[in-house]
Order: structure tokens, then C-alpha cells, then sequence
């Protein structure tokens, strides 16, 4: 099986930045796509940021500009830089991979989620 583990959550002020790390480990045979998603209260899930094992990217229209994804695939390792923060931007921050523990046996794996606050 695939584990996924995010770090680098916390409070920070607004207009400040934070840098998130997120690590796939396990039977992992290949990794297509990793990404952000990022929850409130009450609220869905929604995409922030992914990226491809290609370095193709997508972004929420919320965060463009403002945050840039970044994948080591070397290490199943993606980065979200989060730049000019702002307190809308506070959520559980979560991180996915879609990934394959054999040839063709794929599997949508998800992080615990790390917590972002934007607060003066």
C-alpha cells in the first residue's frame, strides 16, 4: 500500500508565506498525479493545486499567482509554496497521490491533513 504524509502547516499573518512538504512511501510501483486539496468547516473539499508526473500543473483560480506546486519525483516528494496569504486561505490542507503499488493496480491515497491558519 501507498502511506502519504504531509508537514508544514501553521499559523502564520496575513500576506505571509508557508511551505508545505508532502511524501509518498510505501509499495509504490508509480505516481501519476500529486496534488493539494483543502477543507473548512461545513464546506467540500477543493482542489488547491496538482501536479503531474509530466510537470503539467493546475491551480484554483483562488491561488493563482499566489502559490506554485512542485514535485521531486526522485523523492515522491510534492511542495506547495504558499505566498501572500490570506485568511480565506485557512483550512486543513491535504495532500493526494495517485498512484500504483503494481502495474495497473491503481489507487487514490490521501494524507491526514495539516492545518493552515491565516490570522493577524
Amino acid at each position: 500500500q501507498v502511506q502519504v504524509v504531509e508537514s508544514g502547516g501553521g499559523l502564520v499573518q496575513p500576506g505571509g508565506s508557508l511551505r508545505l512538504s508532502c511524501a509518498a512511501s510505501g509499495s509504490i510501483f508509480n505516481i501519476h498525479t500529486m496534488g493539494w486539496y483543502r477543507q473548512t468547516p461545513g464546506k467540500q473539499r477543493e482542489l488547491v493545486a496538482t501536479v503531474t508526473s509530466g510537470d503539467s500543473t493546475n491551480y484554483a483560480e483562488s491561488v493563482k499567482g499566489r502559490f506554485t506546486i512542485s514535485r521531486d519525483n526522485a523523492k515522491n516528494t510534492v511542495y506547495l509554496q504558499m505566498n501572500n496569504l490570506k485568511p480565506e486561505d485557512t483550512a486543513v490542507y491535504y495532500c493526494n497521490a495517485v498512484a500504483s503499488w503494481r502495474a495497473g493496480a491503481w489507487g487514490d491515497y490521501w494524507g491526514q491533513g495539516t492545518q493552515v491558519t491565516v490570522s493577524s
